[in-house]
């Protein structure tokens, strides 16, 4: 058999790089010809929560993951790893290999961590690069109708006459609904009153509607269906004012309780080194899809207020609240763990 004749063969790529240099052609604009990421994502990418099924992270986790999947094509899969206060599934996601397929969906407690643990399984300016953020949600204290206090003034009233039968429920350590639940411990003299830590702010709230805790301190994303359907009743929500669907119920400050104010944000991150152009793909079809106002409209349903802040406008939010959370934890006078 003849042998083929080299010179018919195709060019190599870089025979075809030496040939444009010396025709003067700028060799990265030959290179862009075939980019190397225009197939992204051509297999799934897995989105790692943080936190066990039903909370805050995961239902819009769920939400951005079928968005994303239309948007962008391939598949988008969501992996629940809660526990630790959310240090394992962040842990793991900072040890993932950087190539794009495995994203975190975090919350606040990856700005409160730092502040809380002796040890972390990962860096919060180092370990990860912002995609964007997402959306934020207030919170809600809530209890059971049948239990009777229709105020925040009222239970503690409750809980202070008997405080060693109630206690109150909130997602891991270092969320910041546990936080609250214990700064308003703190400011009532309720510090005998137990503080019932769940994997997630699913089973948190679970805990409340079978009346095994007296009080909820969780995100009122979960929580919105329940006090829409009266199946568990807000006696206060920690935003900066009341939520748009629920009028009735006052925010913390309303209640007499001063510079009460707090919220879970929701954001998308990648490990570091994760290729930039795959970063920049994700936060643009995040952002498109989060300024959609179909999503936007789901979303607020669900409880969440919408930011949609790209990677810049998160690292500054984290650049402010790592800090930011490390004195409330040392002014409320909690442990480090």
């Amino acid at each position: 058999m003849d042998k083929p004749d080299k010179s018919l063969a195709a060019p190599s790529r870089r025979r075809v790089i030496q040939s444009a240099l010396a025709a003067g052609i700028a060799a990265p604009a030959i290179l862009r010809v075939t980019p190397v990421f225009a197939g992204y994502p051509d297999r799934p990418v897995r989105i790692i929560v943080a936190n066990t099924p039903g909370g805050p992270s995961d239902i819009i986790a769920r939400i951005m993951a079928a968005a994303l999947q239309q948007a962008m094509g391939g598949t988008f899969f969501v992996e629940n790893r809660g526990g630790a206060g959310g240090n394992l599934g962040m842990g793991l996601a900072a040890r993932s290999d950087p190539d794009g397929y495995t994203i975190l969906l975090t919350t606040s407690a990856y700005s409160v961590n730092p502040g809380l643990y002796n040890t972390l399984p990962y860096d919060p300016f180092k370990d990860f690069v912002p995609i964007c953020e997402l959306a934020v949600s207030p919170h809600v204290f809530a209890v059971k109708p049948e239990l009777g206090p229709k105020t925040m003034k009222e239970f503690v009233a409750l809980a202070k006459a008997n405080p060693a039968k109630f206690n109150v429920s909130t997602p891991p350590i270092g969320t910041t609904p546990q936080l609250q639940a214990e700064v308003f411990k703190q400011r009532e003299g309720l510090q005998g009153m137990a503080t019932v830590v769940f994997a997630g702010g699913g089973d948190a709230l679970k805990a409340a509607i079978a009346g095994t805790v007296q009080l909820s301190s969780g995100v009122l994303a979960p929580a919105h269906p329940h006090i829409k359907a009266g199946t568990i009743r807000g006696l206060a929500v920690t935003g900066n004012s009341r939520w748009h669907d629920l009028p009735e119920i006052p925010t913390m400050v309303e209640a007499g309780y001063k510079d009460f104010v707090f919220e879970t944000y929701t954001a998308l991150m990648a490990p570091a080194k994760t290729p930039p152009e795959m970063v920049r793909a994700l936060e643009k079809a995040a952002l498109e899809i989060l300024n959609r106002p179909d999503m936007r409209a789901k979303l607020t349903q669900s409880g969440f207020d919408v930011t949609a802040r790209d990677g810049k406008g998160h690292l500054a939010r984290i650049t402010k609240e790592v800090p930011m959370f490390r004195d409330i934890i040392t002014q409320a006078g909690i442990k480090k763990l």
